[in-house]
């Protein structure tokens, strides 16, 4: 059944209010080279904010009759909207962060096409020209600033968590405001709202008025997780691998709430990064935390963690359970000893040029059913390796859960299979089967269907 939709046409406020014949020309292209299924599928899933739905491929069915057409007049650009959600509207008005979010769509998606994307001057088989991706995006969407003192707080968790879990972030988030501290997380609901909604109450009696709340987030994952309007600079990067990149690179810190398939790929990848060796001595402030109820199932990341990577990776985190002051209070000591070392070598507080991030964290992986039973799950190779590897599970489990593309493979194909050594493979089925149980996989109320089996 088609939901209540309203016809409109917007105009920009902030975000690029002009664009050349060529540019609207390629975001009107139906074609496979064209962006117009691109804008469509990210400005459809900015609309929908709000929605009690994470399924990728049900939105687009919901919404088929959407459309969006980019106008070019003498004085600038339109959009034009055909079906859009009204749940993006207020007494036919369309709420301002959802159209300053849409014309932030429009921005990104026409920088990278026209900057990046074909461009010699960004090498992206080499590590260097992928960071430089990243920086440049970044900074066309205005995220990036000289000035930028150390206070950028990135809060990672799950979109589907209890009430209580929800609680708890948005706690955390009003104690970081009350020590001036900024957030930055996916942007989407749950574990990535709270905090922000926590943050404005910290900053408003603290009589902060710009506080920043940074949403990063990419092309797949925008329909489960649309981005909330408390979000004032929202940035969409092209894949999974470089919004992770944005995430550690711009953030001086990482909270990490409880959270399902996608919050262990997180932690896999910073871990990851961490375990290097070139980054041994680079401090990183990184929090585990979430409510009492929490104890168990961080005690099983924990323990996860300590299967397969080892103790050496355990020493990179600390887990708070039930103390949001304490929370707040570790990370601001944290980042004042991030401030301390970037000023010692000379480095940048906006954007973490000395944090060396291997390959293998940065190149797209496809989560198609050869990928997934291809990939090297097993002891003997160097413990970020194993990390880059085992978040390219999650990564795939994420997408069959979530993602238009993934779901739609999983409807073809069947289940992804995954394999490895039995050490690795026993606390990654162990994990996922917590993550059912607890209903971290799917929003409460919806039936869960595993999109992965583990095979010996």
């Amino acid at each position: 059944m088609q939901e209540h939709t309203i016809d409109t046409r917007i105009s920009p406020e902030v975000h690029l209010t002009v664009l050349s014949r060529a540019e609207v020309n390629k975001l009107l292209d139906t074609s496979q080279g064209g962006l117009y299924q691109l804008l469509h599928n990210c400005a459809l899933a900015v609309l929908n904010c709000g929605c009690d739905s994470d399924d990728g491929k049900e939105l687009l069915e919901r919404y088929s009759d959407f459309s969006i057409k980019v106008i070019q007049e003498e004085r600038g650009i339109k959009l034009d909207l055909k079906g859009a959600p009204a749940i993006a509207f207020v007494d036919g008005e369309m709420i301002k962060g959802i159209r300053e979010h849409l014309f932030a769509v429009l921005r990104d998606i026409v920088y990278v096409s026209n900057e990046i994307n074909d461009n010699p001057k960004f090498d992206m088989q080499s590590s260097e020209g992928v960071t430089n991706s990243v920086f440049h995006i970044l900074r066309n969407a205005n995220i990036i600033h000289q000035s930028t003192e150390p206070k950028l707080v990135v809060c990672w968790g799950g979109h589907s968590i209890s009430r209580e879990e929800y609680l708890y972030t948005k706690q955390v988030g009003y104690e970081i405001g009350l020590r001036r501290m900024n957030i930055c997380t996916g942007c989407g609901p749950g574990a990535m709202k709270g905090p922000m909604k926590g943050a404005t109450i910290g900053h408003a009696k603290q009589r902060i008025n710009h506080g920043h709340y940074i949403g990063i987030t990419e092309p797949g994952i925008i329909a489960a997780e649309s981005p909330n309007p408390i979000v004032n600079d929202l940035v969409i990067l092209p894949d999974i691998e470089k919004r992770l990149e944005a995430f550690v690179r711009t953030g001086h810190g990482i909270v990490v709430f409880p959270g399902g398939a996608g919050t262990a790929e997180e932690i896999l990848y910073v871990l990851g990064i961490l375990l290097h060796p070139d980054n041994a001595e680079i401090p990183f402030p990184l929090i585990f935390t979430g409510p009492e109820s929490a104890t168990d199932y961080f005690r099983q990341i924990n323990e996860f963690v300590g299967s397969t990577l080892g103790f050496e990776a355990q020493q990179r985190y600390k887990i708070i359970i039930n103390d949001t002051a304490r929370v707040a209070r570790e990370m601001k000591l944290g980042i004042r000893q991030v401030r301390e070392f970037r000023r010692s070598k000379a480095d940048a507080y906006y954007f973490n040029w000395g944090l060396k991030i291997a390959s293998e964290f940065q190149q797209t992986f496809t989560p198609t059913h050869e990928n997934m039973a291809g990939l090297e799950l097993h002891k003997n190779q160097e413990k970020h390796q194993l990390a880059a590897n085992l978040r390219k599970v999650f990564s795939g489990i994420v997408a069959g859960n979530v993602k238009d593309e993934g779901i739609r493979a999983i409807e073809k194909y069947g289940h992804f299979e995954i394999s490895g050594d039995k050490e690795i493979m026993q606390p990654v089925d162990n994990l996922l089967a917590a993550f059912v149980s607890q209903q971290r996989m799917k929003l409460p109320g919806t039936a869960y269907v595993p999109c992965y089996k583990i095979v010996s």
